[in-house]
């Protein structure tokens, strides 16, 4: 019986940048309801408390929910608040190679864009993250600007050139996370693994990036049963599928499993 179900979140538990619908908060809420739950995400921490925890019932259902914002990078779990238990932060002179890096490989991509929405940059303190278009985008422009990742691919291949002293992952819809080798989200897994006590083969992780470069395959090298969904949509009914198995596998009255 599975323990821990683990979520990337933009492209997975919600359109990115954008919170829980009404049906994905209930499904959600549910699950923790049975199951401790994960969610593993290139976005900060702020991301998370308006994309999930505004839409989440305030109650102790949340002591089930373990939160890594900038692909694990950091840990926050709940007592009577937030907690953050680390931080995997760059150096200022690291942090300047890195959006330098950044900075270049954008203006020699040559890709013309007729409009950009907000900051294309963001320091995440353990994560730098490109935005193409901006971290305001919106998801409709978003959705189309990179359809095969193949723009933010060949981006990709030249960081790797630049700083290969760090990992370069594809993220969301239009996004690049930058962090220090090691800390993505089989860092954030091992942590899970470390911090609740749970064996790896006994989570699941699901996510809308699990092929090579993307920013969720470093959890299912991690070793985690993983399952790869094309968008929330596909996610609910994923989850409505755990509930139903891992409720019907709780014990009974008599203290025996029950088949699912």
């Amino acid at each position: 019986m599975k323990k821990l179900i683990v979520f990337d979140l933009d492209g997975t538990l919600a359109e990115s940048k954008s919170s829980l619908d009404t049906e994905m908060a209930a499904l959600l809420s549910t699950l923790l309801g049975i199951v401790k739950v994960a969610v593993i995400s290139g976005g900060a921490w702020p991301q998370f408390e308006k994309q999930v925890l505004a839409n989440l019932p305030h109650d102790e259902r949340l002591k089930n929910l373990s939160l890594l914002p900038t692909c694990g990078t950091q840990f926050y779990q709940f007592a009577a608040d937030w907690n953050r238990i680390y931080s995997e932060d760059f150096t200022a002179e690291e942090k300047e190679k890195i959006i330098g890096s950044l900075q270049q490989v954008s203006d020699d991509s040559g890709f013309k864009l007729k409009k950009i929405w907000g900051e294309v940059i963001e320091d995440r303190g353990s994560q730098i993250t490109f935005s193409a278009l901006g971290q305001q985008a919106p998801i409709e422009e978003k959705k189309k600007w990179d359809v095969d990742f193949s723009k933010r691919k060949k981006m990709k291949e030249r960081l790797d050139q630049l700083i290969p002293e760090f990992s370069v992952r594809l993220g969301g819809t239009t996004s690049i996370d930058v962090t220090k080798h090691g800390i993505d989200k089989a860092y954030g897994i091992r942590k899970l693994r470390d911090t609740l006590g749970i064996a790896i083969d006994k989570m699941i992780f699901i996510g809308d990036a699990l092929f090579p470069g993307g920013n969720d395959y470093p959890a299912k090298e991690a070793g985690a049963p993983s399952i790869q969904v094309r968008d929330p949509n596909e996610s609910k009914r994923v989850i409505e599928a755990i509930i139903a198995c891992l409720d019907g596998a709780r014990p009974n009255k008599s203290g025996q499993e029950q088949s699912p």
